[in-house]
């Protein structure tokens, strides 16, 4: 069986990134059974369907889709019965992962792929244990699952079938899947995110400028680019017409020297705190849920017109 071919999912633990995960999968059609043993995660899981279905069907739901064609299990042995594809997100947690996939694993095929969402673990670490862990990667995405289309693929002790399976399973349900081709912890845009706020933890430290001024030096320049090609993209365009090359020979002396003075910043209680203050100050305070509403709208407008524009 091909990724394309996958038409039952179970997803492994509903949190807010499972119940995302089990939109997105509904909205292409898919049947979904979902585990969680938390009281409440069937309600959450419900709850979050119905806020993303009418921005799931914006972005192109196919035909057969249907937000009700999700099943609920307290067994994560009974949720994963009949599963072609495993999306497993359970806690950020060796321990807690490294119970839970064994148990999932027993009562699989071999050609049955389990996915871990997990943001930073090792795949070859979680598949310990398991059977055919050869078939255990990581399926990285990005809060939110059902609107942002990136997943990182992480699996180099995983078979090619295994791999190929996964991206291909990605990409039939409308996401943008890349390989990682070697295992590093926080795989490879969270180590991009890492190093970018470290700089910017960094200039805050230093007084350079405040928090609002750091992030707005982002969103308001080159986050914008960014949305439209990554970093090596942005410095070959701004070669000129020399490209790449032109950036080499007449910006790199400049940028190496400031590869030199970035910062690497102690996270002191002070600083925490000189953050957090930061934070709500340039949010004005505003809860948590109105401004994720704020973002999946952008997120949603933005994907709407790459998908115009090509």
């Amino acid at each position: 069986m091909t990724g394309e071919d996958i038409r039952q999912v179970a997803v492994i633990g509903a949190g807010t990134i499972g119940a995302s995960w089990t939109a997105a999968f509904l909205s292409r059609g898919l049947k979904v059974r979902v585990y969680d043993p938390s009281p409440g995660a069937a309600d959450l899981v419900r709850r979050t369907i119905a806020a993303a279905w009418p921005v799931l069907q914006r972005l192109g739901a196919t035909a057969d889709a249907n937000p009700d064609n999700w099943s609920f299990h307290t067994d994560p042995v009974e949720a994963v019965q009949g599963a072609q594809f495993v999306q497993e997100n359970a806690p950020e947690r060796y321990e807690v992962k490294l119970q839970l996939l064994p148990r999932i694993a027993a009562v699989l095929g071999a050609e049955v792929v389990i996915a871990s969402s997990s943001s930073g673990l090792l795949a070859s670490r979680l598949s310990a244990g398991c059977a055919h862990p050869e078939r255990i990667l990581i399926g990285h995405p990005f809060n939110p699952p059902h609107l942002v289309p990136l997943v990182e693929v992480v699996g180099p002790h995983c078979t090619r079938a295994a791999i190929e399976t996964a991206m291909g399973f990605y990409r039939a349900i409308g996401k943008y899947p890349i390989e990682i081709r070697k295992e590093v912890p926080g795989h490879l845009a969270n180590r991009l995110q890492a190093a970018l706020w470290r700089e910017a933890v960094h200039l805050v430290a230093e007084g350079v400028a405040s928090v609002a001024d750091v992030d707005a030096a982002i969103s308001e320049g080159p986050g914008l680019r960014w949305a439209l090609m990554g970093p090596h993209t942005t410095f070959h365009m701004a070669g000129g017409e020399g490209g790449m090359d032109a950036f080499m020979h007449h910006l790199m002396p400049a940028v190496t020297s400031w590869w030199a003075d970035l910062g690497n910043p102690v996270m002191t209680p002070e600083l925490q705190a000189q953050l957090v203050a930061g934070v709500q100050e340039a949010t004005g305070g505003k809860p948590i849920p109105e401004m994720a509403k704020r973002r999946d709208a952008f997120l949603t407008a933005l994907i709407e017109l790459r998908q115009k524009t090509g």
